[in-house]
C-alpha cells in the first residue's frame, strides 16, 4: 500500500516536471522564432507582427533583452488580467464558459475541502480501527487510509459527522450549480441577442424531404416553404454529396505540400535531384524523380477534380433530400426550426442550422433512414470497446500494488523493495500507465461519433465527450475501485465467512484513493503544465517552417493553434469532479490534489484561450446542460457510495438519513432542467423579434439575400461561387419571368434565383391562388 512517503515522492516528481514545463515555456515563449507557436491567435486576428522581420540577425532568433527574462513569469498575471466580457469578444462564449467549469470546481471544492479537513479528518484520524484489523485480520492499509472513513469503527456515533457534512456538501454543490446554470443561461441569451449578424440565425436545416416523381429536391423545397412560410421564406441551398470531390481536393493539397518540400530540397542542393519510390508509403517500388512525379500526380488529380466537379453539378443522384433554408428574419427561422412542418413527423424535419464553419459536411450525405441503424451499431461497438479496455486498465492497476508485482516477478523484489524506487513505482507509474493506455481512446470515440451521422463538429464533440465520460466512469473509476480493491483483498476474503465480505469491501473501497491521487498528479499537474509547453506543435511548426514554408502565407498555414478540444478536455474535468465528490466524505486527504488541478488548469487554459487556441466553431455554450448533468450524476453517485459504505459499517442509525439525499438531488436536477435548459435548445421568439426590429431600424437597405445565398455552399464549391459573384455583383436576377413546373397541379412558379429559386411576394400570391383554384 502507498504511504505518505510514496505519495510525497510522486508529488515531488510531478511538481518537478510541472515546474520544468512551466519554466521551459516561460523561456521559449520569449524567443522570436517561437512567436508563432505560442501566440498564433494574435497572428490569425492580424494583431501581431513577426519579431523576426526586423533587427540584427541574432535578435531574429534569440531574445537579447535580459530584462525580459527577469519578468518571465509575467504570463500568469497577463492571463488573469483580461476581463470576461473582453474575453468573450476575443475568443467567444464557448471558450469563456469552458473556463468557468474550472472556476466552478474551485467554487465547489474550496469550501468542501476546508469543511472536510476541519471536521472529517480529525474524526477519521482519532480512531484505531484499521490498526486493530491489521493485527487481527491481516488487513493491509497505509497511513493515508487512517484519514478515511475506513478508520471509523462499526456502529460508531462518529458517522453522524459524515452525515451532517455530506448534507452540507450537497446543499452547497446544488446552490453553486443552480447559480452557475442561471448565470450561463443569461450569458447565452445576452450573447445571442447582442451578437453580430450570422447566417445560422436566419437558417434552418430541413431533412428527409419526401421524394416527388415530378419535381427535383430543390423544387420541392421551394414549393413547400413558399406555401407554408410565404411571408418569411427567402432562399435555400440543397445539400450535395461532394464527399468524393472533397477527398480529391484534400489529396491534391497533400501532393502540393510534397512538391513544395522537394522543390525546396532541390533549391538547397541543386546538384542532386530528389527522388522517391512510387510504391507503398514511398518505401517500395521504382525510384522516380520526385518533383516530376508530384507534378504529374497534381495534373492527374486536377483533371479528376474537374470531372468530379462537373459530375456533382449535373448528376441528380448527388442531390440529397435535405436543404439549408434561409428566412427573411430571425423570427421566421425560429418559428420554422421549433415547430413541426407536416402531419408526418418524420418528413420535412427542421432544426437550427449550425454556423457554416461548424457544419460537418461529410455526414450531410448520410441518408436519414440509416441513422438509427448506425447508432445501434456504434452502441454495440462502444460496449465491447469498454469491456475489452478493462484489460489494459487492470494492467495499470498492477503497478499500484508492489506486493502483487513481487509475487508475479520475484526477481524484481530486491530492486523494487528499495524505499525511493518503491515510492516512484507506486506513486508515479500507475498514473503514467493509465494515461498511456488512454491516448488513442479520443480518436476512436470521435470516429464512432462521425459514423453515427451527427451533422456538426460541436455535436460530434459533445457526443464523443459523453462516451468518453462513460468510459472513464466505468473503466477508470469503477474497475479501478471495485475490481482493483477486491483483487487486493482476495486472499483475505477467501478465509472469511460470507457475511464478512461486505465489511471487507466497505473498508477496501476508500483504500483506492492513493491510486487516484497519483493519477491526478500525473494527468492533472504535469499533464496540464505540459499542455502550455505545446511540445508537439512546436516540433511540427519548425519542421514545416524549415521544409515547406516559402511565403508568409505558408508560414501562417504552418501554425497549429489547435482548439479547446471539448471532446477530451471536458470528460477529464468531469472525472475530477467525480473523484472529488466521491472522496470528499470518504478520504478528505484527496481534496487538496483536486484543488491544485483546478487552479493550475484555470490559469494555463486561460492563457491558451487568449493567446493560442482558435476555436473551430461557436455554439454559444450549448454544451452546458451536459456539464451540469454530469456533475449532478457524480453527486448522486457519491451519495449512493457513502450509503453503501455506511451499510457495511452497520451504521443503522445514520445510513437511513442519507437516503433522502439522492432523491433531493434528482429533484433539484429536474428543477434546473425545466427552468434553464430551454435557453440552450430554443431561441425565444421575443428575443428574435427584438433583434430583427433593431436590425431593420439600423440597416433598412440590408441585402440579406446577398448575405445568405452563398453561406451554406459546400466548401469545395466556394471558388466557383466567388467567380459567379464577380459576374453578377448585385446577386439579382429578373424575377418577373414565370417558368413552368413539372408538377401537373401547378402550372407555373415565379422564376428562381441563381442559387435558391427565391420568388417575389406578388408572384407568390398569384401562384398560390392558382394552386388552390386547382
Amino acid at each position: 500500500m502507498a504511504t505518505f512517503k510514496d505519495i510525497g515522492i510522486a508529488a515531488g516528481f510531478n511538481i518537478l516536471f510541472a515546474v520544468a514545463f512551466l519554466v521551459a515555456f516561460a523561456i521559449l515563449r520569449l524567443q522570436p522564432f517561437n512567436d508563432r507557436v505560442y501566440f498564433p491567435k494574435w497572428y490569425i486576428k492580424g494583431l501581431r507582427c513577426s519579431p523576426t522581420n526586423s533587427g540584427v540577425f541574432v535578435s531574429k532568433f534569440v531574445n537579447l533583452d535580459w530584462k525580459s527574462y527577469i519578468r518571465f513569469l509575467n504570463w500568469v498575471p497577463d492571463a488573469l488580467k483580461m476581463p470576461e466580457p473582453e474575453l468573450i469578444d476575443h475568443a467567444g462564449l464557448d471558450s469563456a464558459v469552458y473556463l468557468r467549469i474550472y472556476l466552478l470546481g474551485l467554487k465547489i471544492f474550496v469550501p468542501v475541502t476546508l469543511l472536510a479537513w476541519a471536521i472529517l479528518v480529525p474524526v477519521n484520524w482519532t480512531n484505531h480501527t484499521l490498526a486493530k484489523a491489521g493485527i487481527q485480520d491481516k488487513l493491509k492499509y497505509s497511513d493515508i487510509d487512517k484519514l478515511s472513513i475506513s478508520n471509523i469503527p462499526e456502529e460508531s456515533y462518529r458517522f453522524w459527522a459524515h452525515v451532517i457534512v455530506v448534507y452540507a456538501f450537497t446543499f452547497w454543490t446544488c446552490y453553486t450549480l443552480s447559480s452557475e446554470y442561471a448565470t450561463i443561461a443569461a450569458m447565452r441569451l445576452h450573447f445571442l441577442s447582442s451578437e453580430r449578424r450570422r447566417a445560422d440565425q436566419f437558417t434552418v436545416l430541413v431533412r428527409n424531404v419526401p421524394p416527388d416523381a415530378n419535381e427535383l429536391v430543390t423544387e420541392s423545397v421551394e414549393h413547400f416553404f413558399l406555401v407554408n412560410h410565404p411571408d418569411h421564406y427567402l432562399t435555400h441551398q440543397v445539400v450535395i454529396n461532394a464527399n468524393k470531390l472533397a477527398k480529391l481536393v484534400k489529396k491534391k493539397k497533400n501532393k502540393e505540400n510534397w512538391l513544395d518540400y522537394y522543390q525546396l530540397k532541390y533549391l538547397r542542393n541543386p546538384s542532386k535531384r530528389p527522388t522517391t519510390k512510387i510504391g507503398f508509403l514511398g518505401q517500395s517500388g521504382n525510384k522516380v524523380d520526385a518533383i516530376d512525379h508530384q507534378i504529374a500526380e497534381i495534373d492527374r488529380l486536377t483533371k479528376e477534380i474537374e470531372e468530379e466537379r462537373e459530375r456533382v453539378k449535373t448528376d441528380i443522384s448527388c442531390i440529397m433530400p435535405a436543404a439549408f433554408v434561409s428566412f427573411k428574419s430571425r423570427w421566421g427561422a425560429a418559428v420554422c426550426a421549433q415547430t413541426q412542418q407536416s402531419r408526418n413527423p418524420t418528413l420535412w424535419m427542421t432544426e437550427w442550422a449550425s454556423e457554416p464553419r461548424d457544419v460537418y459536411w461529410n455526414n450531410l450525405a448520410i441518408p436519414y433512414v440509416s441513422l438509427s441503424i448506425r447508432r445501434l451499431i456504434v452502441s454495440v461497438a462502444f460496449f465491447f470497446l469498454t469491456f475489452f479496455y478493462m484489460i489494459p486498465v487492470t494492467i495499470a492497476q498492477s503497478f499500484a500494488n508492489i506486493e502483487a508485482l513481487e509475487k508475479w516477478a520475484p526477481f524484481l523484489k530486491p530492486i523494487i523493495g528499495r524505499g525511493f524506487l518503491k515510492g516512484l513505482i507506486q506513486g508515479l507509474l500507475p498514473g503514467i500507465a493509465l494515461k498511456i493506455f488512454l491516448i488513442v481512446l479520443p480518436t476512436i470515440l470521435m470516429m464512432m461519433s462521425k459514423f453515427e451521422g451527427f451533422l456538426s463538429i460541436s455535436s460530434l464533440e459533445r457526443r464523443s465527450a459523453t462516451r468518453y465520460y462513460l468510459f472513464n466512469f466505468i473503466n477508470v473509476f469503477l474497475v479501478s475501485v471495485i475490481t482493483g480493491s477486491a483483487m487486493e483483498q482476495l486472499n483475505s476474503f477467501i478465509h472469511q465467512s460470507a457475511n464478512e465480505v461486505p465489511k471487507k469491501i466497505g473498508s477496501a473501497i476508500p483504500m483506492k484513493a492513493t491510486f487516484f491521487i497519483t493519477y491526478v498528479m500525473v494527468d492533472g499537474w504535469a499533464g496540464v503544465a505540459g499542455e502550455i509547453l505545446r511540445l508537439k506543435p512546436w516540433i511540427f511548426y519548425h519542421l514545416k517552417n524549415f521544409f515547406l514554408v516559402k511565403t508568409e502565407k505558408d508560414r501562417e498555414e504552418a501554425m497549429d493553434p489547435g482548439s479547446i478540444g471539448f471532446n477530451t478536455g471536458e470528460p477529464q474535468i468531469q472525472l475530477y469532479f467525480l473523484l472529488g465528490l466521491v472522496y470528499a466524505a470518504v478520504t478528505p486527504v484527496f481534496l487538496p490534489f483536486i484543488l491544485v488541478f483546478f487552479a493550475l488548469a484555470y490559469v494555463v487554459y486561460r492563457h491558451q484561450i487568449i493567446n493560442v487556441y482558435n476555436q473551430e466553431y461557436e455554439s454559444a455554450a450549448a454544451f452546458w446542460p451536459d456539464v451540469h448533468g454530469r456533475i449532478v450524476f457524480a453527486l448522486v453517485f457519491s451519495q449512493i457510495v457513502l450509503i453503501g459504505l455506511m451499510s457495511t459499517k452497520k451504521a443503522a442509525l445514520t445510513a437511513p438519513f442519507l437516503i433522502a439525499l439522492p432523491v433531493m438531488t434528482l429533484s433539484f436536477h429536474l428543477y434546473c432542467k425545466g427552468r434553464y435548459e430551454s435557453a440552450f435548445v430554443k431561441f425565444p421568439l421575443q428575443e428574435a423579434m427584438m433583434k430583427d426590429t433593431l436590425e431593420r431600424a439600423r440597416e433598412p437597405n440590408l441585402d440579406l439575400k446577398g448575405y445568405l445565398q452563398t453561406a451554406y455552399i459546400h466548401p469545395v464549391f466556394k471558388d466557383d461561387d466567388d467567380d459567379e459573384a464577380e459576374d453578377d455583383p448585385n446577386g439579382k436576377l429578373d424575377e418577373s419571368v414565370l417558368v413552368p413546373t413539372k408538377r401537373q397541379s401547378r402550372r407555373s412558379t415565379p422564376a428562381p434565383s441563381k442559387l435558391s429559386r427565391v420568388s417575389s411576394p406578388e408572384q407568390l400570391d398569384i401562384w398560390t391562388a392558382r394552386v388552390f383554384e386547382e
